[in-house]
């Protein structure tokens, strides 16, 4: 579904995405084909250099292959494909990868593959969705999230996302094993995982053995039962994603309902999230990466509906949007990074309120999303 804009809408938007432009083409040439994380002193440093299996190293290369679909600027294309290049040492090296070879790899060589239809792409992608895939537990019906053998049997939220690579893989390939992995993983991480008001868990523990569901963990947000905005954003974009991949009604519905929790309680922040939302009031930290990717989790929700029913999360999406772009994007071309004050974890100092690559990332594509220019990448 196309996203309808007013006129004064798009006047707007095109306003930022000519800011946007030329901003990443500056920080483009300098940042090249290096591999960003946090961004210190304005700067993004080269993480895949020292953690090359880390599992953010896709989404520069992500953003390259969204400005190149949406420019055909070229050297977005040599960046991007260079990025792809330099993680197949990681691929080689798969023991110490986990779960989330799908937000590395659906930012390289699926959109790679996507666009160009490069058959090394295709066969890279085929690769790590061989690698999650073989993560499944068959009793628990679950991918276990990472590596060690005291996080077996852990399931997190995040995986969600994840589960485009494999929906990919078997639309590739025609072998439905893949598909029939995620809509399994969707199922059991959905139950253990979304409460009945909307609210997320971020992490499910299982027994590995028997597959028995034994208990929930705080993660990354507050703490136990809080609701951990990324979490929830997570859930909004995943679910809405498994919909549109299995058509299964379930997951429609938890999707809006999470999405409707993120709203509520968004708007008591001026649309733009705090890391917890159950978290006390103060001191109050920010997690704007959660509203960016929250807001292409909206996007995505409204194409699986009606157009009156999908209203209501358009306009959600559509003020986040605005609420991010006047106070917390940073469209100096001097400075590496777009989006401040994102944080990785509550308790954690050094990724609280920082610039991370997965906001800038997200940023992009929401709005890209808006202008109807995006490249889809999961």
């Amino acid at each position: 579904m196309k996203e309808n804009l007013s006129s004064e809408e798009t006047i707007k938007f095109q306003s930022i995405w000519q800011s946007v432009q030329k901003k990443l083409a500056v920080t483009s040439t300098r940042i090249g084909s290096r591999m960003p994380y946090i961004a210190i002193n304005h700067r993004y440093k080269d993480f895949g250099g020292q953690h090359l299996n880390w599992w953010t190293n896709g989404f520069w290369g992500g953003i390259q292959w969204q400005l190149y679909h949406a420019t055909n600027t070229k050297v977005y294309l040599a960046n991007a494909r260079a990025i792809e290049t330099k993680l197949d040492t990681a691929l080689s090296d798969f023991d110490k990868l986990d779960h989330d070879v799908g937000f590395i790899w659906l930012n390289t060589a699926v959109a790679d593959y996507q666009i160009t239809k490069n058959p090394d792409a295709l066969t890279r992608g085929i690769k790590a969705a061989d690698v999650l895939s073989a993560r499944y537990n068959s009793v628990g019906q679950y991918l276990t999230a990472w590596n060690g053998v005291d996080k077996q049997g852990q399931v997190i939220v995040d995986c969600f996302m994840n589960l485009s690579l494999l929906y990919w893989a078997s639309q590739q390939t025609g072998d439905q094993h893949y598909a029939q992995i995620a809509n399994c993983h969707a199922n059991t991480a959905m139950n253990a995982l979304v409460r009945p008001d909307g609210s997320v868990n971020h992490i499910a523990v299982f027994d590995a053995k028997t597959g028995r569901f034994i208990h929930n963990l705080g993660g990354q947000g507050y703490g136990l039962e809080s609701a951990w905005a990324r979490g929830q954003a997570w859930a909004i974009y995943g679910l809405a994603l498994v919909y549109k991949n299995n058509h299964d009604s379930k997951y429609l519905e938890k999707a809006k309902s999470v999405a409707d929790f993120f709203i509520a309680n968004v708007a008591l922040n001026d649309f733009v999230s705090v890391i917890d939302f159950r978290a006390p009031a103060e001191p109050k930290y920010y997690d704007t990466t959660a509203t960016a990717i929250a807001i292409c989790g909206m996007l995505e929700l409204t194409n699986c509906l009606p157009a009156l029913e999908g209203r209501m999360y358009r306009c959600a999406a559509k003020k986040m949007f605005l609420a991010l772009s006047e106070d917390y994007v940073n469209f100096n071309e001097a400075d590496d990074e777009l989006l401040i004050k994102g944080s990785a974890k509550y308790s954690r100092k050094d990724d609280r309120e920082v610039p991370i690559i997965y906001g800038d990332a997200f940023y992009l594509e929401a709005l890209l999303r808006l202008l109807n220019l995006n490249l889809r990448i999961y």
